[in-house]
């Protein structure tokens, strides 16, 4: 495949790929935007041929040439903008638009780490557009690009589905692993450096799972009613793949429990210790009580103090406060031992 010259990730059109793609023996060929715009409009199309061009929405001139050029429902445009960002895929106009939920290639396990990556899919064209790269995307690019054979645009976007569902099956077993350290650092004592981690990663798991659990019952609803043009091979793919989203949200919420039980049990740990300092902080305010109580009253500047002029008055005075420490001691441990 010829390469494509590109500036700072996408052309002048803000296409950052494109490909003609088709049933074998069709091969993937690369397109810019000015060939995708002549294939657009009828120049060289084979039969059973169709186009994935791929945007990058963050470029002014994406937007533009789609609404152009693309012959994309306004449905797709509105959702572009919509303040809901779940994971789902709808029919509008004879036409697929789905709303993928993905991570960022450096993804550490932050909330900012997510974003959203737009599809709309129709027998002939393949559109996906997100404001930054994302991971299951440039996963089925690089399938693409090695030439994986991709029978028709239902197929393509099942693909990435897939794609998807691994991205999040590396999450879940790069949580696990995360958690897995911690549970041994909480068993060998080692407990207070761990306790943001363990929050922040379930905030993140919390809200991976909050945007992609919709889209098993959004493929549902697809499956019952799919449009006229999808073959009955696309609609087993998309059903297996809901099937397979559905195992890794179920993981996915397990890890939460395993999360949430390792957070009590450090905050149990922790209340432990903090009873463990508060008694011994007790214990040594109990002691030291009798010494205070009985420099208090020697010290205060007024006649008539006792053993003030007996050449063993201090001795007499540090014997009565042991005696009371000791007594005090031992009424301490009495009540530990009952305790």
């Amino acid at each position: 495949m010829e390469a494509i010259d590109v500036t700072y990730g996408s052309d002048t059109a803000g296409l950052v790929w494109g490909y003609l793609l088709g049933p074998e023996p069709v091969r993937p060929r690369a397109l810019n935007s000015a060939q995708a715009l002549a294939w657009l409009n009828g120049a060289g199309r084979q039969p059973g041929e169709f186009a994935w061009l791929h945007f990058n929405l963050s470029h002014g001139a994406s937007e533009k040439w789609l609404r152009a050029y693309a012959g994309l429902s306004d449905e797709f445009y509105e959702t572009l903008h919509q303040g809901s960002r779940s994971t789902r895929i709808e029919v509008a106009d004879n036409a697929l638009i789905a709303v993928v939920n993905d991570v960022l290639h450096e993804f550490n396990f932050d909330a900012s780490d997510i974003s959203t990556l737009w599809v709309g899919v129709a027998p002939h064209l393949v559109v996906s557009a997100r404001r930054t790269p994302l991971q299951s995307i440039e996963r089925l690019h690089q399938a693409v690009r090695r030439g994986e054979p991709v029978r028709s645009s239902v197929e393509l976007l099942v693909h990435l589905l897939r794609d998807q569902a691994d991205v999040l099956v590396n999450i879940v077993r790069t949580a696990v692993e995360r958690v897995d350290a911690i549970e041994d650092s909480l068993l060998a004592g080692r407990v207070r450096a761990k306790r943001a981690d363990l929050g922040n990663m379930r905030r993140v798991l919390v809200r991976l799972q909050r945007l992609l659990a919709p889209e098993p019952a959004a493929l549902l609803r697809l499956l019952q009613r799919p449009p006229g043009w999808m073959s009955e091979l696309d609609t087993q793919e998309l059903r297996q793949s809901s099937e397979e989203f559905a195992v890794v949200l179920s993981d996915m919420s397990s890890l939460q429990e395993r999360i949430k039980l390792l957070q009590e049990e450090i905050a149990a740990q922790v209340n432990e210790e903090t009873g463990r300092s508060l008694f011994v902080l007790t214990i040594v305010t109990v002691l030291a009580l009798p010494i205070n109580i009985i420099a208090g009253l020697l010290g205060m500047n007024v006649g008539g103090i006792p053993l003030a002029q007996h050449p063993h008055g201090f001795w007499i005075i540090a014997a009565v406060v042991i005696a009371f420490t000791v007594v005090a001691g031992a009424l301490v441990v009495r009540m530990q031992n009952k305790d």
